[in-house]
């Protein structure tokens, strides 16, 4: 039999539970003897009980049984014990794994992939593969058990009338095998529209104050009704596919009992068997409807464990960052050169940056500036290698990055970004955010440097408050600040500020930009500007323009050039003057 092949992979993910899979199988087959068991109690039951006279002790008959069924509880609560034991060692480290990947895979993955798409991975889509482990392959293992041993003492009683019910096999076999076909098609449309439905659900508690003010209501209602309705016609497409194997099994089944039944009647009409081997085939044959019954119905829930499959390891096996250069032996000075740099999009005709030679000097402060997708965002997250260099090199200190480990590359940089990730916990933990053993008296220094000591001592618990979801507890200049604050603590000697003061209002912006100032000190700065008026007193500004360097000077100089910088410059003025 061919496995499918991320089958197999759960298969080898199995391999450290074996032992307990093991125990677990054999509880399985204990189960599974008992049906067979139980048949033959009752043909001696019958063939010596009501005898005359009986040939068994009275009290052996609640022995057996009740023995019978205690062992049968025992064994079926040991595999199911075991099984969830195992599944959710399992879920968890799949989980993991797909966690770790995602805090590897580069930047362009969430260009493809959605917040959705990983939110309704890791939570539904996984736990349907568990699903598939946990009930169709262990259902699917005791009704195989069950039904060999059921169709073993068939072949016991009576091999002809057992001929007539294995014709059943292949039959159902083939029936399985066609809606299989048509169920692993509907399951996975099912399971994207379920990817979309939960990016509805995402972007719609992401954004319900957009929603209330621009009156999206009905237009996400829409979005959501669409999906829901989708779902539903692919449950009942689904549904239907699944529920019409059972009764065609279960009528091919009752042809092959009412053939065996008269066959059965002509034998024990001459003689060639006795009442408790008729009722214990009959019997027998009934029974074996149960586990027939459910392997025919384990296909649906396959099938979508299959699916579900796909989509768990095309996330594990996702691309990651590269994971190899060498670990800097101390702290960079800060130099930085770009050297003939270009970067294309994956897919873009055109490049986004093109020849940038450019050297920035330790201490030194250098903004970026042009007009929206000019390249300044792309070109700055080259620096600590969110996205690799096209062609050209990007140097730490005179070495190429492309030569050290990324994690020691990034240790010597900050970033405060206009879009300000915070985290749920206390103040402190999003200052000291990333250091495994916190220094109170570094947080503190950052606090003042920050400009929030007076913030936090209005806080109820000072640096143990607890901030909310991105800080929505907080203000936004306060927000900023914290960030300011994380930058502080790290205390790298590059800092990476992208429009940092963009979003507050003038009195926020103040405190922020004091923050700031205290903050740039002594490191090598790189601005991404768009309020140019924020920038006047870098070392230089460097105008870019589709991706090219056109101007390099400081605020006075380009100004006096009147060229590329001067009339962004104006321009901005007069708006804000308007």
């Amino acid at each position: 039999m061919k496995f499918p092949p991320n089958l197999k992979r759960l298969f080898q993910l199995l391999a450290p539970f074996q032992g307990r899979i093991y125990l677990a199988l054999i509880g399985m087959a204990v189960t599974a003897s008992t049906e067979p068991t139980l048949v033959w109690m009752l043909k001696e039951l019958l063939d010596r009980g009501f005898a005359k006279p009986p040939t068994i002790p009275f009290w052996a008959v609640p022995v057996c049984v009740i023995g019978l069924f205690v062992v049968r509880g025992v064994s079926t609560f040991a595999t199911t014990y075991l099984m969830t034991w195992v599944s959710t060692r399992l879920l968890n480290e799949m989980r993991r794994k797909m966690f770790d990947r995602l805090l590897d895979v580069p930047l362009g993955f969430y260009a493809s992939t959605s917040v959705g798409q990983v939110i309704n991975s890791m939570m539904f889509e996984v736990q349907q593969v568990i699903d598939m482990i946990k009930n169709v392959i262990v259902n699917s293992i005791r009704s195989s058990l069950t039904a060999i041993g059921l169709i073993g003492y068939l072949f016991y009683l009576n091999w002809q009338l057992t001929l007539v019910t294995v014709v059943l096999i292949p039959t159902i076999t083939a029936i399985i095998r066609v809606t299989g076909k048509r169920l692993s098609v509907l399951t996975q449309r099912y399971l994207a529209i379920n990817a979309e439905m939960t990016q509805v659900l995402e972007e719609t508690t992401r954004a319900h104050q957009v929603i209330k003010l621009f009156g999206g209501q009905d237009y996400e209602r829409t979005r959501f009704e669409q999906r829901a309705d989708k779902l539903r016609s692919y449950s009942m497409k689904m549904s239907a596919t699944f529920a019409a194997t059972v009764p065609i099994t279960q009528t091919l089944t009752s042809v092959a009992v009412s053939v065996v039944i008269v066959i059965a009647l002509v034998q024990a009409m001459h003689g060639h068997q006795t009442t408790g081997e008729f009722v214990a085939f009959i019997t027998n044959m009934l029974m074996i409807l149960t586990p027939l019954k459910q392997l025919a119905e384990i296909n649906g829930p396959l099938q979508r464990g299959l699916s579900a499959s796909d989509a768990v390891f095309n996330m594990i096996d996702a691309p990651s960052e590269r994971t190899d250069g060498k670990v800097l032996a101390q702290r960079a000075t800060g130099r930085i050169d770009f050297v003939d740099v270009g970067f294309t999009y994956p897919g873009a005709e055109k490049p986004a940056l093109s020849h940038i030679d450019l050297t920035v000097m330790p201490g030194e402060t250098v903004a970026f500036v042009g007009m929206s997708g000019g390249g300044k965002s792309t070109l700055v997250n080259l620096v600590p290698e969110f996205q690799a260099a096209s062609s050209g090199e990007i140097r730490l200190d005179g070495e190429p990055i492309r030569q050290l480990a990324l994690h020691s590359l990034r240790a010597q940089m900050a970033m405060v970004s206009q879009h300000v990730v915070l985290f749920d916990d206390t103040v402190a933990a999003n200052i000291a955010y990333g250091d495994t053993h916190p220094d109170p008296a570094r947080v503190a220094a950052a606090v003042k440097a920050a400009h929030l000591t007076e913030v936090v001592a209005g806080l109820q618990q000072g640096l143990d408050t607890l901030i909310g979801d991105n800080g929505n507890r907080l203000s936004g200049g306060q927000r900023q600040r914290l960030a300011i604050a994380r930058a502080i603590y790290k205390d790298a000697p590059i800092l990476i500020l992208d429009e940092a003061t963009s979003a507050l209002d003038t009195e926020s912006e103040r405190a922020v930009q004091g923050a700031l100032d205290d903050l740039m000190r002594d490191r090598t700065t790189l601005v991404i500007a768009h309020r140019l008026s924020t920038i006047e007193r870098a070392s230089r500004i460097v105008v870019l323009v589709h991706g090219e360097i056109v101007e390099i000077g400081t605020h006075a100089e380009l100004l006096a050039k009147n060229g590329a910088y001067a009339n962004l410059y104006h321009l901005q003025f007069e708006k804000e003057a308007a």
